[in-house]
């Protein structure tokens, strides 16, 4: 009895993911999305010190197995939804992807939607690629769209010529750019940029003193020519 329950889910699962569209124009999609907002596709070799940050403060089982990491995400959004019946904030990459990429409906069934979505793209593409579209898809305030024109933008240098100071204050922007905007909220974009850095120490990737030494540094923001 439970293993045919097991193996009706199973077979309702990939029923599922079959009738979902095909996410292998996800690359195009990111190329387009950048030419409309004027933006640029940076690629790989990934920033590596920005890329650490958002995988630490978005999804710190990202480089896990796919199914481990898509239950994680799948638990954390169920959980969210049910406490706050909106949006839910503990979504995977790949399921952050998908929402930006392909456009559904709100509740459970949109929510269904994007994590099948998810895994479509985890299965499909490598975690580099999900990662580099990704940086490359999101918004990151005042007007720039993808990880090029944020560097650029707020500090006039390329995504790989980063400091840990300007990566980690970079990484905790997508979650909420205006909430967290470094030009008109330095004080609550400093408040992310001390939690993406006390994640990237939970996650070994900085040493506490490093990230210290990286909350404490200048940054100087080139938007509106204002200096911190």
């Amino acid at each position: 009895m439970v293993a045919a329950a097991i193996l009706l889910v199973v077979l309702a699962g990939v029923s599922f993911e079959l009738a979902l569209p095909s996410v292998s124009n996800a690359p195009s999609r990111v190329r387009a999305m950048l030419r409309f907002h004027h933006g640029t596709m940076d690629g790989l070799p990934l920033p590596v010190k920005l890329a650490d940050a958002v995988v630490a403060v978005e999804d710190e089982h990202f480089y896990s197995n796919v199914f481990l990491n898509v239950f994680d995400g799948a638990a954390r959004a169920g959980l969210a939804t049910l406490r706050r019946g909106g949006d839910p904030g503990g979504s995977t990459i790949a399921q952050q992807l998908a929402k930006i990429l392909y456009p559904h409906g709100a509740g459970l069934g949109g929510i269904l939607e994007e994590i099948g979505l998810g895994v479509k793209l985890s299965l499909t593409f490598s975690k580099q690629q999900i990662l580099d579209m990704y940086l490359n898809a999101v918004y990151y305030g005042n007007g720039y769209w993808g990880e090029a024109a944020a560097a650029r933008g707020y500090f006039g240098v390329s995504p790989r010529q980063m400091s840990w100071a300007e990566a980690s204050m970079l990484a905790g922007l997508p979650q909420a750019p205006s909430a967290y905007d470094p030009v008109r909220h330095f004080g609550l974009a400093k408040q992310r940029q001390r939690h993406v850095l006390n994640q990237l120490v939970s996650n070994h990737l900085l040493t506490r003193n490093a990230a210290d030494a990286a909350y404490r540094a200048p940054l100087v923001l080139r938007v509106h020519s204002v200096t911190r």
